[in-house]
């Protein structure tokens, strides 16, 4: 299913007072207020089972997206279509074909085994018995969740929690996806095991994926395409490689030494990042990769290196810095 948006805005009207017992009886008879503008004319185009992460700074506008292209909450202006129905309308055709994963949000009943609420959801969406059998053994061996779905949720650990609140999610088996911080708080085991999770369903199913994630992880490992969003607005909508070969196009070399090397003969490579021990880091520009590498191996007692780019987080970090410079009003240059 193609999810198709177009200037899409939300704007809140929000009280504003001062603090203190003076302003609080002043605000009972005379209140201001002020518009927040959080999401401001947003426009994108998703095809049906693209995998695309949906990126921005706290505040910038991810999950006010997400609830209107669910239905949750009503654009202010601008249109939205997924997979040719309106949100806003939450028809049940609607409904029947999208989940809204929410990672600090759960349906599970705390006192009930999450196999009540699989049960549950399958009588909700009137999921024929069959084809609900099919999908809880397919997701449960995925997740391998075992003995699990039968012990009260109170007892299951966070990441235990989180396998069954996508297999309650996902019985109804959704064309799409929206995901808001699926792998939050997870160890780094299970985000694994989550991730491949998803990757599996989207590709089984032919699932259209929208992921938000402070976890440049789950983005690098999910998404070959990012939408990112700041201050209400969409600052770059592309290749995830091609975002790092734009803010970040310098490449770097990891180097492990057998034997600690002088520091002239390393900033002679090219710009040291990090030295410590015999571990050594170097960025050089991309032209001058292949020398680099070259003079590296020829001057050092190298026992191993790997070449990477920028790390995700940096490149997402300097990005969010250059849209914030941008001013609301003007479009980038």
């Amino acid at each position: 299913m193609s999810i198709e948006v177009a200037d899409l805005k939300k704007h809140f009207r929000v009280h504003k007072r001062s603090s203190g017992l003076g302003a609080s009886i002043k605000a009972i008879f005379s209140r201001k207020h002020e518009i927040v503008e959080a999401v401001d004319g947003v426009s994108f185009d998703i095809e049906g089972g693209e995998r695309v992460g949906f990126l921005g700074p706290n505040g910038a506008g991810k999950t006010t997206t997400l609830k209107m292209l669910s239905g949750l909450l009503y654009p202010s202006s601008g249109t939205v279509r997924v997979g040719g129905f309106i949100p806003q309308k939450r028809s049940a055709e609607f409904l029947d074909q999208i989940m809204l994963v929410m990672g600090q949000k759960q349906q599970l009943h705390w006192d009930l085994p999450p196999a009540d609420t699989f049960e549950l959801n399958r009588a909700i969406y009137e999921v024929p018995r069959a084809q609900y059998q099919e999908t809880v053994s397919e997701l449960s061996e995925l997740l391998d969740l075992g003995d699990l779905v039968r012990k009260p949720t109170r007892e299951l650990s966070l990441g235990e929690r989180m396998k069954c609140e996508l297999v309650a999610a996902l019985v109804h088996r959704p064309k799409v996806l929206f995901l808001d911080e699926p792998t939050i708080g997870l160890d780094v085991s299970t985000q694994v095991v989550v991730r491949d999770f998803i990757r599996e369903y989207n590709e089984r199913y032919d699932a259209t994926l929208m992921l938000t994630s402070h976890y440049m992880d789950d983005v690098a490992a999910l998404c070959p395409r990012v939408s990112v969003i700041n201050q209400g607005r969409i600052g770059y909508d592309g290749s995830l490689d091609e975002l790092v070969r734009t803010i970040k196009p310098e490449k770097r070399i990891a180097l492990r030494l057998r034997r600690e090397a002088d520091p002239d003969t390393l900033r002679a490579i090219g710009h040291v990042i990090d030295s410590a021990g015999g571990e050594v880091v170097i960025q050089v520009a991309q032209e001058a990769l292949a020398a680099a590498v070259s003079r590296a191996l020829t001057t050092l007692d190298v026992s191993d290196f790997d070449v990477t780019s920028a790390p995700l987080e940096e490149v997402m970090s300097e990005l969010f810095v250059k849209t914030l410079r941008q001013p609301r009003g003007d479009e980038e240059e």
